[in-house]
């Protein structure tokens, strides 16, 4: 009887034979119940078949020549051990229903396992017209070949008899078909009619066959169509399928994408952070797959670190950050921890804070999070910016950064670490050194304005409190008071946890900030004042304008404004002049003393270059009252006055 194709929606199947079913299986024994008695048993691993020879022999020229040689050898028991045939005792049970004639049904399934066992059975067109062989190859090249679904089913058939599946060029076949319609619209195929570049559809939406409505709607394709079908293969076939489909030279991003999904399907770390969307989808693959052990997930995990594209911009950091702290738990080797890091500094620019926080679950450091793995991270940003000449600043007039594209990957990783140091900065466990390594890592041109690090320095002070005046001054070297804004600027001239120097700094930077904006206001003023003069007509019988009143009234209040805004930094550069005599008496005065305070000016910078003694408690005392002077209060003179008389008592 000739052999029946049938095409289902899920997959398709080739009918052979036209016998009922004589098979009975008994426990782990299989009978034919055809009313003859057996004369030959075969034994597949713990399952025996109990068989005649004339229909084996018929059809198999392995099982010819065994049968031969039993009876040459008089063994009238003759019983054959077949318990290497690939597939099993499954694959045996339908070659043997096909010797017999039997019905059963041949798909994308069962093909590889019954293509390989007649070939271990050398069921050849030499032994019988039709045989196995050439049934299976049929099948295979004219229908599960020309499918997506029945290629992806068969390949995925291939695992455990590999070996044997790639001698006969299965695999190869079944990733070449795989691979050409992976780098195809599946929209190309699959679909009857195809018109002006997408199915013909009625007025109510599904899809037309000749012109008659057949219920389906039309599919919209995405790249990532196939991820999840490939996603079921096994390590050593995705990588054959993956290579195949670099090699036709489908895009680099879709193959990421493709990585990505089959390392969230087989490494349950990587879905630590996953939208509820993502929990069902999560669910329903644990029930399709076990979860692989510990070992298989290292080893899965260096493996798709190989297969990523060492490229920027490829990989999104997301992903990367994933593995990294996936491997780090698994114990990965250093190599594979070290090529995530070093991709992750290739574009840590595109990274968010979130992803910075990776968990320290070394027992030989005790902070919370893993700090020296982001500063190796940035060391491998610093080290390819530097080669792509992104750390070469451009200096205009005034010594001041000209802004240039080439300088915003930099910024923004400045701002990132800024606000990672801030984040980290609570951890009582976090030395000081460490943190102040990651802070001065950043090149000073980097950061346009220091408010992000001194926030950070900030908490890191308040969470430790008991650091020594000299160590918060070199924590503090780290920080260009001359680039914190004017808010900065006031909320540190009032903070107590820094150190006087870094104050005194401050204060003076601001003044000068201070300058600079009466400055630029008194600039716009007169260039407003010149231009309302302009319109003023020169010719007799002035004309009125509507918006000159106005005009001059606002003009008058700048004015005023600017002339409060002088008077006031003419009082502070007097307070300060009246603060550093003050203190350079004192120094002399107190020549007995262990130490000497010295208050140097100079026209654009206020530093002391001597630190204030620890033991000078009382000097520091009179050093935050006038702090206050400078700050504005209300009695500066009054402070002053009552300081002195406490001096003097004390002298």
């Amino acid at each position: 009887m000739r052999p029946q194709k049938r095409m289902s929606s899920t997959m398709a199947c080739l009918k052979l034979g036209s016998r009922a079913d004589v098979f009975r299986k008994q426990g782990q024994d299989w009978y034919c119940t055809t009313g003859l008695p057996s004369d030959i048993t075969v034994t597949v691993g713990e399952q025996s078949f109990h068989l005649h020879k004339f229909p084996l022999l018929s059809k198999s020229g392995l099982l010819e020549r065994c049968i031969r040689e039993k009876i040459e050898n008089g063994d009238d028991s003759c019983v054959i051990d077949l318990s290497d045939i690939p597939g099993g005792a499954k694959a045996f049970e339908l070659t043997a229903k096909f010797c017999y004639g039997v019905k059963f049904e041949m798909t994308a399934s069962n093909v590889v396992h019954l293509r390989c066992a007649a070939e271990y059975l050398e069921m050849t067109e030499e032994i019988a017209e039709g045989n196995l062989i050439a049934q299976t190859e049929n099948f295979l090249t004219q229908t599960v070949l020309r499918s997506w679904k029945d290629s992806i089913k068969a390949l995925h058939t291939c695992d455990d008899i590999l070996d044997l599946a790639e001698k006969l060029q299965i695999v190869k076949r079944c990733i070449d078909s795989v691979a050409t319609r992976s780098c195809t619209d599946p929209d190309l195929f699959g679909w009857p009619v195809v018109q002006y570049g997408g199915p013909m559809q009625s007025p109510g939406g599904s899809v037309l066959w000749n012109g008659i409505s057949t219920g389906a709607r039309p599919r919209h394709s995405s790249p990532d169509w196939w991820y999840d079908d490939v996603s079921c293969l096994s390590l050593p076939l995705y990588k054959k399928v993956i290579s195949a489909m670099e090699y036709r030279g489908i895009n680099q991003d879709i193959i990421v994408g493709s990585l990505n999904h089959y390392a969230k399907r087989r490494l349950p770390g990587l879905n630590r952070r996953k939208s509820i969307s993502d929990v069902s989808s999560c669910l329903s693959i644990s029930s399709l797959t076990s979860i692989p052990s510990e070992e298989e997930q290292k080893y899965l995990l260096e493996e798709i670190d190989r297969l990523l594209p060492f490229q920027r911009g490829v990989t999104s950091c997301k992903l990367l950050f994933g593995l990294l702290r996936t491997a780090i738990i698994l114990k990965a080797s250093p190599s594979c921890v070290s090529n995530l890091e070093r991709r992750i500094g290739m574009q840590l620019d595109k990274a968010t804070l979130e992803d910075l926080l990776i968990p320290n679950i070394s027992e030989s450091v005790e902070t919370l999070y893993d700090v020296d793995c982001v500063h190796r991270i940035l060391d491998h940003f610093l080290a390819v910016d530097q080669e792509t000449g992104g750390a070469s600043p451009g200096l205009g007039e005034d010594a001041q950064m000209l802004a240039s594209p080439s300088l915003m990957p930099i910024t923004m990783v400045a701002k990132l670490i800024d606000g990672y140091l801030a984040e980290v900065a609570p951890d009582v466990n976090l030395k000081l050194p460490k943190f102040r390594s990651l802070a001065a890592a950043i090149p000073d041109y980097a950061r346009p304005i220091d408010d992000g690090l001194y926030r950070a320095i900030d908490i890191y002070l308040k969470a430790h409190p008991h650091l020594s005046e000299s160590e918060k001054e070199e924590l503090c070297r780290v920080m260009d008071c001359q680039k914190l804004s004017l808010e900065a600027c006031t909320h540190a001239a009032q903070n107590e946890r820094l150190p006087l120097r870094v104050i005194v700094q401050v204060l003076f930077f601001e003044q000068l900030q201070l300058r600079s904006s009466i400055a630029e206001c008194l600039m716009v003023s007169e260039n407003l004042e010149g231009g309302s003069r302009q319109l003023i007509p020169t010719i007799s019988g002035e004309q009125y304008r509507p918006g000159w009143p106005l005009a001059s009234r606002e003009n008058q209040a700048l004015r005023e404004g600017m002339d409060n805004m002088k008077q006031r930094v003419a009082d502070l550069e007097k307070e300060c002049s009246t603060m550093r005599d003050e203190i350079e008496r004192l120094g002399r005065s107190r020549s007995t003393g262990k130490g000497r305070f010295s208050l140097n000016m100079k026209p654009q910078i206020c530093s002391t270059k001597e630190a204030i003694p620890t033991t000078a408690t009382t000097t520091a005392t009179a050093s935050e009252e006038k702090m206050a002077v400078v700050k504005g209060d209300t009695t500066p003179r009054l402070k002053l006055s009552r300081h002195k008389k406490k001096l003097s008592i004390e002298a």
